[in-house]
Protein backbone atom coordinates (compact mmCIF):
# COMPACT_ATOMS: atom_id res chain seq x y z
CA UNK A 1 0.00 0.00 0.00
CA UNK A 2 2.82 2.43 0.80
CA UNK A 3 4.29 1.96 -2.69
CA UNK A 4 0.93 2.79 -4.29
CA UNK A 5 0.68 6.04 -2.29
CA UNK A 6 4.14 7.08 -3.39
CA UNK A 7 3.54 6.34 -7.08
CA UNK A 8 0.56 8.66 -7.58
CA UNK A 9 0.64 12.37 -6.65
CA UNK A 10 -2.99 12.39 -5.47
CA UNK A 11 -2.47 9.47 -3.13
CA UNK A 12 0.93 10.69 -2.03
CA UNK A 13 -0.56 14.05 -1.11
CA UNK A 14 -2.82 12.17 1.30
CA UNK A 15 0.31 11.18 3.22
CA UNK A 16 0.70 13.92 5.89
CA UNK A 17 3.64 16.18 5.19
CA UNK A 18 4.05 17.27 8.83
CA UNK A 19 3.95 15.49 12.17
CA UNK A 20 2.33 16.80 15.34
CA UNK A 21 5.42 18.91 16.07
CA UNK A 22 5.15 20.61 12.65
CA UNK A 23 8.19 18.81 11.26
CA UNK A 24 8.36 17.17 7.83
CA UNK A 25 7.72 13.46 8.20
CA UNK A 26 10.33 10.93 7.01
CA UNK A 27 7.66 9.31 4.82
CA UNK A 28 6.94 12.58 3.04
CA UNK A 29 10.63 13.31 2.44
CA UNK A 30 11.16 9.77 1.14
CA UNK A 31 8.15 10.09 -1.17
CA UNK A 32 9.49 13.28 -2.76
CA UNK A 33 12.97 11.82 -3.22
CA UNK A 34 11.53 8.60 -4.71
CA UNK A 35 9.62 10.61 -7.32
CA UNK A 36 12.79 12.49 -8.24
CA UNK A 37 14.85 9.31 -8.50
CA UNK A 38 12.25 7.79 -10.84
CA UNK A 39 12.23 10.92 -13.02
CA UNK A 40 8.73 11.93 -11.95
CA UNK A 41 9.43 15.65 -11.54
CA UNK A 42 5.77 16.67 -11.90
CA UNK A 43 4.74 14.32 -9.08
CA UNK A 44 7.52 15.68 -6.85
CA UNK A 45 6.47 19.27 -7.55
CA UNK A 46 2.84 18.41 -6.80
CA UNK A 47 3.88 17.26 -3.33
CA UNK A 48 6.22 20.15 -2.57
CA UNK A 49 4.25 23.07 -4.09
CA UNK A 50 1.89 23.52 -1.08
CA UNK A 51 4.81 23.82 1.37
CA UNK A 52 5.96 27.09 2.92
CA UNK A 53 9.38 28.28 1.62
CA UNK A 54 10.91 27.51 5.02
CA UNK A 55 9.65 23.92 4.80
CA UNK A 56 11.02 23.54 1.26
CA UNK A 57 14.39 24.67 2.63
CA UNK A 58 14.14 22.06 5.40
CA UNK A 59 13.29 19.42 2.77
CA UNK A 60 16.65 20.04 1.09
CA UNK A 61 18.44 19.88 4.45
CA UNK A 62 16.80 16.55 5.30
CA UNK A 63 17.56 15.04 1.90
CA UNK A 64 20.80 13.04 1.57
CA UNK A 65 23.65 15.06 0.08
CA UNK A 66 23.70 13.02 -3.13
CA UNK A 67 19.97 13.68 -3.68
CA UNK A 68 20.07 17.47 -3.32
CA UNK A 69 21.19 18.42 -6.82
CA UNK A 70 18.67 16.14 -8.59
CA UNK A 71 16.04 17.48 -6.20
CA UNK A 72 16.99 21.07 -7.09
CA UNK A 73 16.74 20.27 -10.82
CA UNK A 74 13.27 18.74 -10.37
CA UNK A 75 12.01 21.61 -8.21
CA UNK A 76 13.77 24.43 -10.06
CA UNK A 77 10.61 26.53 -10.44
CA UNK A 78 9.96 26.28 -6.68
CA UNK A 79 13.55 27.00 -5.68
CA UNK A 80 13.15 30.77 -5.42
CA UNK A 81 15.02 33.34 -3.43
CA UNK A 82 12.68 33.05 -0.44
CA UNK A 83 13.55 29.35 -0.17
CA UNK A 84 17.31 29.92 -0.43
CA UNK A 85 17.10 32.70 2.17
CA UNK A 86 15.74 30.17 4.68
CA UNK A 87 18.19 27.42 3.80
CA UNK A 88 21.12 26.20 5.88
CA UNK A 89 24.35 27.92 4.78
CA UNK A 90 26.20 24.70 3.94
CA UNK A 91 23.30 23.23 1.96
CA UNK A 92 22.75 26.51 0.11
CA UNK A 93 26.43 26.76 -0.79
CA UNK A 94 26.31 23.21 -2.18
CA UNK A 95 23.34 24.08 -4.38
CA UNK A 96 24.83 27.38 -5.54
CA UNK A 97 27.83 25.50 -6.89
CA UNK A 98 25.47 23.58 -9.18
CA UNK A 99 23.87 26.72 -10.65
CA UNK A 100 25.17 28.90 -13.46
CA UNK A 101 26.10 32.51 -12.56
CA UNK A 102 23.09 33.93 -14.40
CA UNK A 103 20.79 31.60 -12.45
CA UNK A 104 22.27 32.74 -9.14
CA UNK A 105 21.96 36.37 -10.28
CA UNK A 106 18.31 35.86 -11.17
CA UNK A 107 17.60 34.39 -7.73
CA UNK A 108 19.53 37.16 -5.95
CA UNK A 109 17.49 39.89 -7.65
CA UNK A 110 14.33 38.41 -6.11
CA UNK A 111 15.65 38.91 -2.60
CA UNK A 112 16.15 41.77 -0.19
CA UNK A 113 19.72 43.02 -0.27
CA UNK A 114 20.68 41.37 3.01
CA UNK A 115 19.45 37.95 1.85
CA UNK A 116 21.14 38.35 -1.55
CA UNK A 117 24.41 39.20 0.19
CA UNK A 118 24.09 36.10 2.38
CA UNK A 119 23.96 33.97 -0.79
CA UNK A 120 26.80 35.68 -2.64
CA UNK A 121 29.27 36.45 0.17
CA UNK A 122 30.29 32.80 0.69
CA UNK A 123 31.24 32.30 -2.97
CA UNK A 124 34.79 32.48 -4.23
CA UNK A 125 35.97 35.74 -5.80
CA UNK A 126 35.70 34.42 -9.36
CA UNK A 127 32.16 33.14 -8.79
CA UNK A 128 31.18 36.43 -7.13
CA UNK A 129 32.41 38.47 -10.07
CA UNK A 130 30.59 36.22 -12.55
CA UNK A 131 27.31 36.54 -10.63
CA UNK A 132 27.65 40.31 -10.23
CA UNK A 133 28.33 40.74 -13.96
CA UNK A 134 25.06 38.93 -14.68
CA UNK A 135 23.02 41.31 -12.49
CA UNK A 136 21.35 44.59 -13.39
CA UNK A 137 23.52 47.67 -12.67
CA UNK A 138 21.37 48.91 -9.77
CA UNK A 139 21.24 45.50 -8.09
CA UNK A 140 24.96 44.97 -8.66
CA UNK A 141 25.82 48.34 -7.09
CA UNK A 142 23.75 47.56 -3.99
CA UNK A 143 25.39 44.14 -3.54
CA UNK A 144 28.90 45.49 -4.09
CA UNK A 145 28.30 48.23 -1.53
CA UNK A 146 27.07 45.68 1.02
CA UNK A 147 30.07 43.42 0.40
CA UNK A 148 32.37 46.38 1.09
CA UNK A 149 31.29 46.38 4.75
CA UNK A 150 32.87 44.04 7.34
CA UNK A 151 31.39 40.58 7.73
CA UNK A 152 28.67 40.26 10.38
CA UNK A 153 28.17 44.04 10.44
CA UNK A 154 25.01 46.12 10.15
CA UNK A 155 26.05 47.02 6.59
CA UNK A 156 25.84 43.37 5.56
CA UNK A 157 22.60 42.86 7.48
CA UNK A 158 20.61 45.91 6.41
CA UNK A 159 18.03 46.26 3.63
CA UNK A 160 18.33 49.12 1.14
CA UNK A 161 14.62 49.16 0.28
CA UNK A 162 12.85 51.43 2.75
CA UNK A 163 10.39 54.32 2.89
CA UNK A 164 11.84 57.76 3.67
CA UNK A 165 9.98 61.07 3.36
CA UNK A 166 10.98 64.71 3.96
CA UNK A 167 9.95 66.30 7.23
CA UNK A 168 8.07 69.18 5.54
CA UNK A 169 5.49 66.83 3.99
CA UNK A 170 1.94 66.45 5.30
CA UNK A 171 0.38 63.08 6.06
CA UNK A 172 -1.66 63.33 2.84
CA UNK A 173 1.55 63.70 0.82
CA UNK A 174 2.89 60.50 2.37
CA UNK A 175 -0.28 58.55 1.59
CA UNK A 176 -0.28 59.74 -2.02
CA UNK A 177 3.41 58.87 -2.37
CA UNK A 178 2.83 55.34 -1.07
CA UNK A 179 -0.15 54.71 -3.36
CA UNK A 180 1.27 56.13 -6.57
CA UNK A 181 4.74 54.53 -6.55
CA UNK A 182 4.46 50.86 -7.44
CA UNK A 183 8.22 50.31 -7.18
CA UNK A 184 8.33 50.96 -3.42
CA UNK A 185 9.05 48.11 -1.06
CA UNK A 186 5.95 46.37 0.26
CA UNK A 187 7.43 45.12 3.54
CA UNK A 188 7.85 47.89 6.12
CA UNK A 189 6.48 48.78 9.54
CA UNK A 190 7.44 52.40 9.89
CA UNK A 191 8.35 55.37 7.74
CA UNK A 192 11.62 57.22 8.25
CA UNK A 193 11.56 61.01 8.20
CA UNK A 194 14.70 62.75 6.90
CA UNK A 195 15.97 66.30 6.58
CA UNK A 196 17.39 67.94 3.47
CA UNK A 197 20.73 66.18 4.01
CA UNK A 198 19.02 62.77 4.22
CA UNK A 199 19.75 62.49 7.94
CA UNK A 200 17.02 60.65 9.88
CA UNK A 201 15.17 63.01 12.21
CA UNK A 202 12.28 60.79 13.27
CA UNK A 203 9.99 57.86 12.50
CA UNK A 204 6.25 57.39 11.93
CA UNK A 205 4.45 54.13 12.54
CA UNK A 206 2.05 53.10 9.81
CA UNK A 207 -0.82 53.17 12.30
CA UNK A 208 -0.14 56.86 12.96
CA UNK A 209 -0.17 57.68 9.26
CA UNK A 210 -3.43 55.82 8.67
CA UNK A 211 -5.23 57.42 11.63
CA UNK A 212 -4.03 61.02 11.21
CA UNK A 213 -5.86 63.66 9.11
CA UNK A 214 -4.24 64.39 5.74
CA UNK A 215 -3.47 68.05 6.50
CA UNK A 216 -1.34 67.35 9.60
CA UNK A 217 2.42 67.78 9.11
CA UNK A 218 4.55 64.67 9.41
CA UNK A 219 6.87 66.54 11.77
CA UNK A 220 3.96 66.97 14.19
CA UNK A 221 3.19 63.26 14.52
CA UNK A 222 6.60 61.65 14.12
CA UNK A 223 8.61 60.29 17.02
CA UNK A 224 11.89 62.17 17.19
CA UNK A 225 13.66 59.78 19.56
CA UNK A 226 14.95 56.76 17.67
CA UNK A 227 17.69 54.17 17.84
CA UNK A 228 20.20 54.65 15.02
CA UNK A 229 22.47 51.78 14.02
CA UNK A 230 25.99 52.65 12.73
CA UNK A 231 26.67 50.83 9.49
CA UNK A 232 29.82 49.18 10.89
CA UNK A 233 28.25 47.94 14.16
CA UNK A 234 28.66 44.22 14.83
CA UNK A 235 25.48 42.23 14.25
CA UNK A 236 25.54 40.87 17.81
CA UNK A 237 25.48 44.41 19.19
CA UNK A 238 22.65 45.25 16.78
CA UNK A 239 20.64 42.31 18.13
CA UNK A 240 21.23 43.50 21.69
CA UNK A 241 19.91 46.96 20.78
CA UNK A 242 16.75 45.46 19.29
CA UNK A 243 16.25 43.33 22.38
CA UNK A 244 16.95 46.16 24.82
CA UNK A 245 14.66 48.73 23.20
CA UNK A 246 11.99 46.38 21.80
CA UNK A 247 12.52 47.53 18.21
CA UNK A 248 10.60 46.36 15.14
CA UNK A 249 12.90 48.13 12.70
CA UNK A 250 15.75 50.62 12.96
CA UNK A 251 17.53 53.05 10.65
CA UNK A 252 21.13 52.35 9.63
CA UNK A 253 23.37 55.39 9.13
CA UNK A 254 26.77 55.89 7.52
CA UNK A 255 29.69 57.68 9.28
CA UNK A 256 28.20 61.02 8.19
CA UNK A 257 24.85 60.22 9.79
CA UNK A 258 23.02 59.77 6.48
CA UNK A 259 20.28 57.14 6.18
CA UNK A 260 21.55 54.21 4.10
CA UNK A 261 19.29 51.31 5.07
CA UNK A 262 17.16 49.65 7.70
CA UNK A 263 17.23 46.48 9.76
CA UNK A 264 14.03 44.64 10.65
CA UNK A 265 13.24 42.34 13.54
CA UNK A 266 12.84 39.24 11.34
CA UNK A 267 16.54 39.48 10.50
CA UNK A 268 17.39 39.93 14.18
CA UNK A 269 15.59 36.73 15.20
CA UNK A 270 18.02 34.77 13.02
CA UNK A 271 20.99 36.67 14.45
CA UNK A 272 19.96 36.02 18.08
CA UNK A 273 19.56 32.32 17.35
CA UNK A 274 22.84 32.18 15.46
CA UNK A 275 24.89 34.06 18.07
CA UNK A 276 23.45 32.08 20.99
CA UNK A 277 24.25 28.82 19.22
CA UNK A 278 27.75 29.99 18.36
CA UNK A 279 28.58 30.78 22.00
CA UNK A 280 27.49 27.34 23.19
CA UNK A 281 29.41 25.55 20.43
CA UNK A 282 32.52 27.63 20.96
CA UNK A 283 32.53 26.79 24.65
CA UNK A 284 32.73 23.12 23.68
CA UNK A 285 35.26 23.69 20.90
CA UNK A 286 32.89 22.13 18.34
CA UNK A 287 33.35 24.84 15.68
CA UNK A 288 30.21 25.67 13.71
CA UNK A 289 28.61 22.48 14.99
CA UNK A 290 26.40 22.17 11.92
CA UNK A 291 25.28 18.67 10.94
CA UNK A 292 25.51 19.73 7.29
CA UNK A 293 29.11 20.93 7.61
CA UNK A 294 31.62 18.86 5.59
CA UNK A 295 33.45 16.24 7.63
CA UNK A 296 36.93 17.68 7.00
CA UNK A 297 35.81 21.18 8.04
CA UNK A 298 34.38 19.80 11.29
CA UNK A 299 37.58 17.84 11.86
CA UNK A 300 39.79 20.90 11.43
CA UNK A 301 37.69 23.07 13.74
CA UNK A 302 37.55 20.48 16.52
CA UNK A 303 40.98 18.86 16.47
CA UNK A 304 42.91 22.04 17.31
CA UNK A 305 41.01 22.40 20.58
CA UNK A 306 41.54 18.74 21.40
CA UNK A 307 45.26 19.30 20.89
CA UNK A 308 45.09 22.35 23.14
CA UNK A 309 43.29 20.29 25.78
CA UNK A 310 45.99 17.64 25.44
CA UNK A 311 48.56 20.30 26.32
CA UNK A 312 46.67 21.46 29.39
CA UNK A 313 46.13 17.85 30.47
CA UNK A 314 49.91 17.40 30.47
CA UNK A 315 50.14 20.15 33.09
CA UNK A 316 47.79 18.21 35.38
CA UNK A 317 49.69 15.01 34.63
CA UNK A 318 52.96 16.67 35.63
CA UNK A 319 51.48 17.67 38.98
CA UNK A 320 50.39 14.08 39.61
CA UNK A 321 53.91 12.94 38.79
CA UNK A 322 55.31 15.15 41.56
CA UNK A 323 53.35 13.11 44.10
CA UNK A 324 54.07 9.69 42.63
CA UNK A 325 55.54 8.41 45.89
CA UNK A 326 52.59 9.59 47.93
CA UNK A 327 50.13 7.84 45.59
CA UNK A 328 52.20 4.64 45.62
CA UNK A 329 52.06 4.47 49.43
CA UNK A 330 48.29 5.06 49.59
CA UNK A 331 46.34 3.70 46.62
CA UNK A 332 43.08 5.27 47.88
CA UNK A 333 44.40 8.66 46.78
CA UNK A 334 44.41 7.54 43.14
CA UNK A 335 40.79 6.41 43.51
CA UNK A 336 39.66 9.77 44.92
CA UNK A 337 41.67 12.17 42.73
CA UNK A 338 39.23 12.18 39.77
CA UNK A 339 36.38 13.14 42.11
CA UNK A 340 38.11 16.31 43.25
CA UNK A 341 39.10 17.35 39.72
CA UNK A 342 35.76 16.36 38.17
CA UNK A 343 33.53 18.23 40.61
CA UNK A 344 35.82 21.27 40.45
CA UNK A 345 35.67 21.18 36.66
CA UNK A 346 31.87 21.13 36.68
CA UNK A 347 31.76 24.03 39.13
CA UNK A 348 34.09 26.03 36.89
CA UNK A 349 32.03 25.23 33.80
CA UNK A 350 28.84 26.45 35.51
CA UNK A 351 30.39 29.77 36.42
CA UNK A 352 32.09 30.15 33.04
CA UNK A 353 28.84 29.55 31.12
CA UNK A 354 27.02 32.19 33.17
CA UNK A 355 29.88 34.67 32.77
CA UNK A 356 30.29 34.20 29.02
CA UNK A 357 26.56 34.63 28.52
CA UNK A 358 26.56 37.78 30.66
CA UNK A 359 29.43 39.23 28.62
CA UNK A 360 27.71 38.36 25.34
CA UNK A 361 24.51 40.14 26.40
CA UNK A 362 26.34 43.18 27.85
CA UNK A 363 25.11 42.39 31.36
CA UNK A 364 28.64 42.05 32.70
CA UNK A 365 30.62 45.27 32.29
CA UNK A 366 33.42 47.09 34.07
CA UNK A 367 30.81 48.72 36.29
CA UNK A 368 29.72 45.46 37.91
CA UNK A 369 32.72 43.13 37.44
CA UNK A 370 33.87 43.31 41.07
CA UNK A 371 30.32 42.70 42.31
CA UNK A 372 30.01 39.70 40.02
CA UNK A 373 33.29 38.25 41.27
CA UNK A 374 32.20 38.61 44.89
CA UNK A 375 28.87 36.97 44.03
CA UNK A 376 30.62 33.96 42.52
CA UNK A 377 32.90 33.70 45.56
CA UNK A 378 29.87 33.51 47.85
CA UNK A 379 28.25 30.88 45.64
CA UNK A 380 31.52 28.89 45.54
CA UNK A 381 31.81 29.00 49.34
CA UNK A 382 28.27 27.70 49.74
CA UNK A 383 28.72 24.98 47.12
CA UNK A 384 32.15 24.07 48.45
CA UNK A 385 30.92 23.77 52.03
CA UNK A 386 28.06 21.50 51.01
CA UNK A 387 30.07 19.23 48.72
CA UNK A 388 33.03 19.13 51.14
CA UNK A 389 30.76 18.00 53.99
CA UNK A 390 29.19 15.27 51.86
CA UNK A 391 32.41 13.90 50.34
CA UNK A 392 34.38 14.23 53.57
CA UNK A 393 31.81 12.29 55.59
CA UNK A 394 31.43 9.66 52.88
CA UNK A 395 35.17 9.03 52.52
CA UNK A 396 35.67 8.87 56.29
CA UNK A 397 32.95 6.23 56.58
CA UNK A 398 33.91 4.16 53.52
CA UNK A 399 37.66 4.10 54.16
CA UNK A 400 37.44 4.28 57.96
CA UNK A 401 39.94 7.14 57.90
CA UNK A 402 38.85 10.48 59.35
CA UNK A 403 42.05 12.22 58.30
CA UNK A 404 41.53 11.20 54.68
CA UNK A 405 37.96 12.50 54.84
CA UNK A 406 39.19 15.85 56.20
CA UNK A 407 41.85 16.11 53.49
CA UNK A 408 39.47 15.48 50.61
CA UNK A 409 36.92 17.87 52.15
CA UNK A 410 39.54 20.63 52.35
CA UNK A 411 40.77 19.90 48.82
CA UNK A 412 37.22 19.96 47.45
CA UNK A 413 36.50 23.25 49.20
CA UNK A 414 39.69 24.76 47.79
CA UNK A 415 39.12 23.54 44.25
CA UNK A 416 35.49 24.69 44.05
CA UNK A 417 36.50 28.13 45.30
CA UNK A 418 39.29 28.30 42.72
CA UNK A 419 36.89 27.02 40.05
CA UNK A 420 34.43 29.79 40.83
CA UNK A 421 37.15 32.43 40.55
CA UNK A 422 38.56 30.95 37.35
CA UNK A 423 35.11 30.64 35.81
CA UNK A 424 34.57 34.39 36.05
CA UNK A 425 38.12 35.77 35.88
CA UNK A 426 39.23 33.85 32.77
CA UNK A 427 36.35 35.02 30.51
CA UNK A 428 36.55 38.59 31.86
CA UNK A 429 40.31 38.73 31.30
CA UNK A 430 40.03 37.37 27.77
CA UNK A 431 37.26 39.87 27.01
CA UNK A 432 39.43 42.74 28.25
CA UNK A 433 42.17 41.48 25.90
CA UNK A 434 39.71 41.55 22.96
CA UNK A 435 39.76 37.76 22.73
CA UNK A 436 36.40 36.01 22.36
CA UNK A 437 35.85 34.37 25.78
CA UNK A 438 33.50 31.81 24.27
CA UNK A 439 36.35 30.36 22.19
CA UNK A 440 39.19 30.05 24.71
CA UNK A 441 37.74 30.05 28.23
CA UNK A 442 37.01 26.34 28.57
CA UNK A 443 40.62 25.32 27.88
CA UNK A 444 42.06 27.56 30.60
CA UNK A 445 39.32 26.90 33.15
CA UNK A 446 39.72 23.14 32.73
CA UNK A 447 43.50 23.43 33.19
CA UNK A 448 43.08 25.47 36.38
CA UNK A 449 40.50 23.18 37.99
CA UNK A 450 42.31 19.94 37.11
CA UNK A 451 45.70 21.20 38.19
CA UNK A 452 44.46 22.83 41.40
CA UNK A 453 42.33 19.79 42.26
CA UNK A 454 45.27 17.41 42.04
CA UNK A 455 47.67 19.84 43.72
CA UNK A 456 45.35 20.59 46.65
CA UNK A 457 44.39 16.97 47.28
CA UNK A 458 47.80 15.36 46.92
CA UNK A 459 49.59 18.26 48.58
CA UNK A 460 47.32 18.19 51.63
CA UNK A 461 47.59 14.39 51.80
CA UNK A 462 51.39 14.65 51.83
CA UNK A 463 51.39 17.40 54.47
CA UNK A 464 48.99 15.36 56.61
CA UNK A 465 51.31 12.35 56.38
CA UNK A 466 48.53 10.06 55.18
CA UNK A 467 50.94 8.05 53.07
CA UNK A 468 53.60 7.87 55.69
Amino acid sequence: MSEIRIDTPADAAAEPSHDQDDRLTPEFVRAVIDHVERGEADAARALVAPLHPADIAVLFELAPSESRRPLAAALADLLGGDVLAEMNDWVREELMEALAPHEVAEIATQLDTDDAVAIIEDMGEDEQRAVLRAMEPDDRAAIEEALSYPEESAGRLMQRDLIAVPEHWAVGDVLDYLRRNEDLTTDFWEIFVVDAGHHPVGTCKLSWILRTPRNIAVSDVMQREQTLIPVDMDQEEVALRFQKYGLISAAVVDPNGRLVGMITVDDIVHIIQEEAGEDILRLSGAGDGDINEPVLDSYRSRVRWLIANLGTALVASTIIGLFEGTIARMVALATLMPIVAGVGGNAGTQTMAVTVRAIATNKLTQANTVRSIMREIRIALLNGSTIAAVIGSGVALVFGNGALGAVIAAAMMTNILVAGLAGVLVPVTLDRMDVDPAVSSSVFVTMVTDSMGFLAFLGLATLAGLAG
